[in-house]
């Protein structure tokens, strides 16, 4: 018996090594999740020094439809911060075409700016202009510009500023599971014309599937047409699974801006099943659905204003040929338990952590 008992324990000690377990516990490590990206965030794990500002410079701002509210949050942020260092800033919109993108980008490069910011849309799609900026030696920095976190030069971006995708997701996964007592029916709302869209939504339904759960639809639907295509695609969904659906689970938060009619039509009250999760970006409006219990009840957040001032000090990085930061930006699980800190009251993330005042005393101002 002892030597049978010793082999056990040495089998038991090989898995630990080798799992870092004896068993998992799925639902106690997606709580863990959760619980790293709920709290406050007070620390500033960003950079701490890098160049003074550069005079005087022009930096135009491609969005990629300024109707959502991730790329219209990040977009204050770099004006927000552009105005402390004293350069002028344009904003372009591309109203959520490729036509009107390829538009705006020439008119971009007519400007002959200092440098550019792409916000919400795959460099890759604009590859011609991104070949003429770097031609006419402007630099290129962009926001969720496809699914690299980081330097990206072999697309032309100096650094493509984000918080971890595959992170976000994970953690609107996780907490569908934890809500569902460990038996999500999950539908995924994605759109398959961005890279990024996609490896999130990938992400989300292997988190699902491997914690147990079910993936009873993967969505892909244009966020440009979420307006008119999500009120008839919910409640066609609704006939469909009808109380089998437990939680939607979206790439970002645009898509439950036209979810509520349909369900309300349907009889079901703000905080009924379907669940909605948005895997990003912590918009006004999901800040606003949260709050008021109204047919959303997580947004995993990124930090936009911040993010804006991120990509403004990356720029006066480029400009004066220094390397990117290499910072990511953190996340943040709102739900209406935690949504008054961290910038909440004024419907955003907006870290505690004096991020303004760490990014200003870098640049002398």
């Amino acid at each position: 018996m002892l030597k049978l008992g010793i082999g056990i324990a040495v089998l038991a000690a090989s898995l630990v090594a080798a799992t870092g377990s004896v068993s998992a516990d799925p639902m106690a490590d997606a709580q863990a999740t959760i619980d790293k990206y709920a709290g406050r965030v007070t620390e500033w794990d960003g950079p701490t020094s890098g160049p003074a500002a550069a005079e005087n410079k022009t930096i135009v701002v491609l969005a990629g439809d300024m109707k959502n509210g991730g790329i219209l949050g990040v977009a204050d942020g770099v004006q927000e911060a552009g105005a402390v260092m004293g350069w002028e800033i344009r904003v372009l919109d591309g109203a959520g075409s490729v036509q009107n993108r390829t538009s705006s980008f020439n008119q971009a490069l007519a400007l002959k700016p200092d440098g550019i910011a792409i916000l919400g849309f795959d460099a890759i799609e604009q590859q011609v202009g991104v070949e003429a900026a770097q031609a006419a030696g402007i630099p290129l920095v962009a926001w969720h510009a496809g699914p690299k976190i980081g330097p990206d030069p072999e697309n032309g971006i100096f650094t493509n500023v984000t918080t971890d995708p595959m992170a976000v997701s994970a953690a609107a996964a996780d907490w569908a599971f934890v809500d569902a007592d460990g038996a999500p029916k999950v539908v995924i709302f994605t759109d398959s014309c961005c890279a990024i869209a996609l490896a999130k939504a990938d992400r989300i339904k292997k988190e699902i599937e491997d914690l147990g759960g079910e993936v009873l639809e993967y969505v892909d639907t244009p966020i440009a047409d979420t307006a008119n295509r999500m009120p008839t695609l919910t409640t066609a969904l609704l006939q469909r699974y009808g109380a089998k659906w437990t939680h939607s689970i979206a790439i970002n938060d645009i898509y439950f801006d036209f979810m509520g009619p349909s369900l309300a039509a349907a009889g079901l009250g703000g905080t009924d099943r379907p669940v909605a999760v948005a895997a990003g970006d912590g918009s006004e409006s999901a800040y606003q659905r949260i709050r008021t219990g109204q047919y959303q009840a997580v947004t995993v957040a990124e930090p936009l204003n911040l993010q804006g001032w991120q990509l403004v000090d990356e720029l006066n990085r480029a400009i004066q040929g220094e390397e990117p930061s290499g910072y990511v930006s953190p996340l943040h699980v709102v739900t209406a338990d935690n949504i008054e800190y961290d910038g909440g009251a004024d419907n955003k993330f907006d870290p505690e952590n004096g991020y303004r005042e760490h990014y200003q005393a870098i640049w002398g101002k």
